[in-house]
């Protein structure tokens, strides 16, 4: 069980292709905040929003988790706003 809450019926190839791999992370904690953040944003995100929820897909689950709790200062290169909707999604998001 993934934990979604959408169908990804609706969605192309490459928004279901992100959607699952926001749902299966390998940290938990990860995969229900990006998780929840992609069921709720995947359907609105720009094209370069994707290009840049990928690559944020690809950070190692340890680093991600220390960012986005704030233990550690974002790089400045993942310190987008959309990385900063994540951490706000997350901090308002009773589900996470």
């Amino acid at each position: 069980m993934t934990g979604t809450t959408r169908t990804s019926a609706q969605l192309d190839p490459r928004q279901r292709r992100i959607l699952f791999r926001a749902w299966h992370r390998g940290i938990r904690e990860m995969d229900l905040i990006l998780g929840h953040f992609a069921d709720q944003n995947i359907d609105r995100l720009s094209p370069k929003e994707l290009d840049i929820f990928e690559s944020i897909l690809e950070i190692d689950d340890r680093d991600l988790i220390q960012w986005v709790t704030g233990e550690i200062a974002v790089p400045k290169d993942y310190d987008t706003d959309l990385f900063q909707r994540i951490c706000a999604y997350r901090q308002s998001d009773t589900q996470c």
